[in-house]
């Protein structure tokens, strides 16, 4: 038989809510004492974010100050932008210079004569470009029969990127085909050789109507634009450069020219910016005193209500500001110069822990030692010999002294055969083709320009032009200096890399080759070799 029971029927007693109502009471101060601790320590996880975030603004504060180039800033000015701008780039001296701008720099051009039509069919062939300057590689190219006309020919040149422009005008003339050197100056003027198919490389036929060799004779082109270099005087001195943005007139300055005016001179004034180094030690201070008073809040004991902050005591926050404190007061170490401490910037600590920044006492210390600001606050270095220079340290560098010791400089494998000499200037077609293996890579046919040089020097730099002008090198990034040995008469080629994968080798020469002092010996070339020494051991 079932039994139902309910608790209280007999007596009349609400039994089941008193049993709950005994049972909440036993347990109520365990869950405040639970409530009490989950209280402190969310205003314990919130404190700690706050000390997060007061480090991470103070961190941000002091990346400014990690940056050399922040104190090491400087200002220039023209007294007539008319005549030409100016930006600094380095450390330049402060001071005043006259500036008097004679000529600005212009790109060379040449224009052809004269065509009824945009597709009037020219010719086929090679034309090869090469420069003003001689060690600039020389640039072919080849046009054929799917670009031989006056557009095809434009179209190849852009195409191709070589430091030549082609346009085509239309004019009183016809459509002329227009080629513009891509930079300014006197070394990027044009010379162009013609490689005719129709077998003439010089006349007013095909391809050759864009000949222009005047060193040769050939001008099948007008001069429309005459390639010149910029002429400045600084200060009385002469400065001559290819292009109107001069960076190297005066160290740490760039000239942009806008205006040729003989006779007028423009003042240039360059001066120490303080500015960006003030700014940013005001911005430590005040990130740091921020962070400062935040922490004191946070730990901070009121006598009076007796109430302790929430970090108060605590080993994190207390060891934080103990390594701060110490940092902050310490010298810097290795500084031969005045300045090695926040004190003798003007920075000092108060009672409260805050610092104070004294602007007049920062100010004169710029004026005696612009450049120490930096070295106080950012990872710097000084070599004790001129041979090795300090570029820059990174965030793992260790501060200390390192010795460096070379043992051996890097060099560059060159070729100069002892046993050849230039027995002539000459240059035909018995001897106008080689190859050459350039750091391990092996250059195509190579074709000297055809003609009489007038001096080893001229042909030296037909010599490098062409080499370093062959697809093959260039693409493997291969490439050569070609200078004249005016005592043993012959050539030296030297790569222009350096380590023991630098190498030279003459490899096939033409038959009367040896005439002109090109010759196929393995035994003159000398391979380079690598750096060798040790730093710090």
């Amino acid at each position: 038989m079932a039994t139902i029971t309910s608790p209280g029927i007999g007596s009349g007693l609400d039994v089941r809510n008193l049993v709950n109502s005994l049972v909440a009471s036993e347990g109520r101060p365990a869950s405040n004492r639970l409530d009490r601790q989950e209280t402190k320590l969310q205003a314990t996880l919130s404190a700690l974010g706050s000390v997060k975030s007061s480090l991470s603004s103070f961190q941000s504060a002091m990346a400014g100050l990690t940056n050399l180039s922040t104190f090491q800033k400087r200002t220039a000015s023209s007294s007539h932008t008319d005549l030409f701008t100016s930006s600094v780039v380095g450390k330049p001296v402060a001071g005043r210079y006259e500036v008097e701008v004679k000529q600005l720099a212009t790109a060379h051009k040449l224009a052809s004569e004269g065509f009824e039509q945009v597709n009037s069919v020219i010719g086929t062939g090679q034309l090869t470009f090469q420069f003003g300057d001689p060690t600039k590689p020389a640039q072919t190219i080849t046009i054929d029969e799917q670009n031989n006309t006056l557009e095809g020919i434009r179209d190849a040149v852009n195409a191709a990127e070589i430091g030549v422009r082609a346009s085509i005008v239309n004019g009183d003339d016809g459509y002329q085909l227009v080629f513009s050197a891509t930079h300014s100056g006197q070394d990027n003027s044009l010379r162009i050789t013609v490689a005719d198919d129709d077998g003439d490389n010089t006349d007013t036929n095909g391809l050759s109507r864009f000949a222009y060799d005047p060193g040769a004779g050939v001008s099948n082109m007008t001069e429309t634009a005459e390639a010149k270099n910029a002429i400045i005087m600084v200060d009385g001195i002469q400065v001559t450069r290819a292009t109107n943005t001069i960076t190297d007139a005066i160290e740490g300055v760039t000239l942009n020219l806008r205006k040729a005016e003989e006779g007028t001179k423009a003042t240039l004034t360059l001066g120490l910016d303080k500015s960006s180094g003030a700014a940013a030690i005001e911005a430590f201070v005040t990130a740091y005193n921020a962070m400062v008073s935040n922490l004191n809040q946070l730990t901070a004991y009121d006598a009076e209500t007796r109430q302790a902050g929430v970090l108060t005591g605590d080993a994190t926050v207390r060891g934080i500001m103990s390594q701060l404190r110490s940092v902050l007061g310490d010298s810097v170490s290795g500084l031969d110069g005045m300045l090695r401490s926040l004190a003798d910037v003007g920075i000092t600590t108060e009672r409260d822990g805050t610092l104070l920044l004294n602007r007049a006492t920062l100010s004169e210390a710029m004026d005696k030692d612009f450049d120490g600001i930096g070295r106080l606050f950012a990872a710097s270095g000084v070599a004790s010999h001129a041979n090795v220079n300090y570029l820059g340290a990174g965030k793992e560098t260790l501060a200390g002294s390192y010795d460096v010791n070379i043992t051996q400089l890097a060099s560059r494998g060159l070729y100069q055969d002892a046993t050849s000499a230039v027995s002539s200037l000459v240059v035909d077609g018995s001897n106008n083709t080689f190859r050459i293996r350039v750091d391990g890579v092996t250059s195509g046919t190579i074709n000297l320009t055809e003609k009489t040089y007038a001096s080893g020097d001229e042909l030296a730099a037909e010599l490098q032009s062409r080499i370093n002008g062959d697809s093959t090198l260039r693409g493997a990034g291969a490439s050569v200096v070609v200078s004249y040995d005016s005592v043993n008469n012959n050539f030296i080629f030297t790569s222009e890399r350096y380590g023991s994968e630098s190498s030279v080798e003459i490899t096939e020469v033409a038959a009367n080759g040896a005439d002109i002092g090109l010759t196929a010996n393995g035994a003159a070339s000398v391979a380079g070799v690598d750096v060798e020494g040790t730093i710090g051991g």
